[in-house]
């Protein structure tokens, strides 16, 4: 049977009477051609066609070729194939994502290239950023794109979310995507899911609207993963109707500015996670007492503070939900959208340093050939664009789960786990490109070696993530030696 086969071919010169043409979803992608051959005249015993045979009137680009194609709806012989010129490592495909995404995706990386990328290094010398940026990813729609539109958000998806993230992440500091993000994914779904409407206007809108900066507050001084044995205290006082509470907490990022926390508080003494109660507390309460920005490894530009409550009295109404004992629930679902969101910035963040990376390697020359084409260092960038890829692939199919209404909490956890160690990899790989270069700190590849090492830990543990997956898993039971 002599049925159409397309290919795709890149020109090597002009004239040879093709016409470029757009691919599906409406993208030109220059140097792509197509046209059609006769199946037989192209598989045919007597009729072999070679690379060299396509060059006669063109150039035939075999690495395109045998690459795969974005676009392509089937491998198989007979149907139409477009091949992919090359892999794009700064962009992720998935079926979660549609031409709207697309377009989220380069407005928001425009906003990145404009307002953030320029100002990183003075920022992370400061150690802290301004404000006015909140205020201006708000009015973006960038804080509650995947927010409802009654509740202030953007009407937009998780996917829409995770978008945001992994440009954010792409900005050349990690610490900025981190501050944003716990004021889009961490500290306010919580109210979203669970608040009350009253809640909701006076802290969620204005929080997705960049005029309030928002906190999370869970880990302690003598507790961060175990949230059952959490110290910081609220005691109700009936008659008034007021709750007061006593603790601390720790590592709180946005803390030196946020103006509300969303804190994770013992309201029943003794009884464990049953007992835990999620509030909204105003920073400027009488008895909240907040340190000064803690010096750490990376994340320079975004502030991190330890938090004291000293007899700290605040309104029933700012119980979320207005019902003691239920926080723990609250913040497992919570904590999702934090680990997703963590993924999301590990993916972009090592998405990024891999493109630097890979645009250095093609500039660089060692022993009078640019250092990519030393295979050693072709195959350790190689390894890192599959390393990335994979870890895409396994956060955006767990996105999509999520979206078809699952709540996956083993694979959320895989995917937090996995992306974070992929980022360390990934950006350690880097380094090792970049040689001494890398260890300097003026190309920012030093920087980003420090903060990857902050995912491995933040917002869930590589170990406690493995803890949460093998449980599901059923390797654990009551009865067991833990």
């Amino acid at each position: 049977m002599r049925r159409p086969l397309r290919l795709g071919v890149t020109l090597a010169g002009p004239g040879i009477g093709l016409s470029k043409r757009r691919l599906r979803y409406q993208r030109a992608h220059p140097g792509v051609f197509s046209f059609f051959v006769e199946m037989g005249d192209l598989f045919g015993r007597d009729h072999g066609v070679s690379a060299q045979t396509f060059e006669s009137f063109g150039h035939f680009d075999e690495f395109a070729f045998y690459s795969g194609a974005r676009h392509a709806g089937s491998l198989l012989i007979g149907t139409p194939i477009t091949c992919a010129k090359s892999y794009a490592v700064a962009m992720g495909h998935h079926a979660i994502f549609s031409g709207d995404h697309d377009q989220l995706r380069a407005a928001v990386r425009r906003f990145v290239d404009k307002e953030i990328r320029p100002h990183v290094d003075a920022w992370e010398a400061a150690k802290f950023f301004p404000n006015e940026l909140f205020k201006m990813s708000g009015e973006l729609g960038l804080l509650g794109v995947h927010y409802p539109v009654a509740l202030g958000g953007g009407g937009g998806d998780l996917a829409s979310g995770i978008v945001v993230v992994e440009e954010w992440a792409r900005c050349g500091a990690a610490a900025i995507a981190m501050a944003l993000s716990v004021q889009s994914h961490m500290a306010t779904p919580a109210l979203a899911m669970f608040g009350t409407p009253q809640q909701q206007e006076q802290w969620l809108r204005p929080a997705l609207n960049g005029d309030l900066i928002a906190a999370i507050a869970i880990s302690e001084p003598e507790a961060g993963s175990d949230v059952g044995a959490i110290r910081t205290r609220a005691t109700l006082d009936p008659d008034r109707q007021t709750w007061t509470i006593d603790g601390s907490k720790m590592f709180i990022t946005n803390g030196t500015r946020a103006d509300f926390l969303t804190l994770v508080a013992q309201t029943q003494a003794g009884s464990g996670s049953r007992g835990i109660s999620l509030f909204v507390v105003d920073t400027n309460r009488v008895g909240v007492h907040i340190s000064a920005s803690l010096d750490k490894l990376g994340m320079h530009a975004s502030d991190t503070a330890f938090i004291a409550f000293d007899n700290v009295v605040v309104p029933n109404e700012a119980l979320i939900g207005l019902e003691p004992g239920q926080g723990f629930t609250q913040l497992m679902q919570q904590l999702q959208h934090e680990r997703l969101a963590g993924a999301a910035a590990s993916v972009g963040h090592a998405s990024d340093v891999l493109e630097r990376t890979i645009t250095y390697a093609r500039q660089r020359r060692t022993f009078g050939a640019t250092l990519g084409s030393h295979q050693v260092i072709a195959h350790k960038l190689a390894e890192a664009a599959t390393a990335l890829e994979a870890a895409r692939q396994l956060l955006y199919g767990t996105v999509w789960r999520v979206q078809q209404g699952e709540y996956p909490v083993a694979e959320i956890s895989m995917a937090k786990k996995y992306c974070a160690q992929m980022q360390h990899r990934v950006v350690d790989d880097c380094l090792q490109v970049w040689g001494g270069a890398g260890y300097l700190e003026d190309g920012g590849i030093a920087r980003a070696y420090r903060d990857a090492r902050l995912n491995r830990i933040g917002g869930g543990a590589d170990e406690i993530m493995n803890e949460v997956i093998a449980k599901r898993l059923g390797l654990y039971r009551d009865d067991a030696p833990r």
